[in-house]
């Protein structure tokens, strides 16, 4: 079963329009990226809610952090971790975070 759709006619810059023109599913590549919009605004809304500001500053910041992070990470070591997640997950291993021992 489906769900229902809408139907939308929509106009779009021809840089936008050369990049759907690529994808198979132009509809689907556009809901996914609205929904991604829509996380990250429903994201903000809740951290503002939670009295935690985000400004272009501090993404700024993060985003910094973050290259300096890759930087310094070799591909390998991504690998290596991305592996030891992946066999945790197909292990059952329990990733709960424990509480320190008294």
């Amino acid at each position: 079963m489906t769900s229902p759709v809408r139907k939308l006619s929509i106009s779009v810059p021809p840089d936008v329009a050369e990049r759907l023109a690529r994808e198979p599913n132009a509809s689907a590549y556009l809901v996914d990226a609205a929904r991604a919009l829509m996380r990250r605004e429903a994201l903000a809304a809740e951290l503002a809610h939670q009295g935690i500001e985000v400004t272009e500053e501090g993404v700024a910041s993060a985003r910094a952090a973050r290259a300096a992070i890759d930087a310094a990470w070799p591909s390998e070591r991504y690998q290596a971790v991305r592996e030891r997640v992946q066999r945790a997950l197909h292990d059952g291993a329990d990733c709960t975070p424990q509480a320190p021992a008294a």
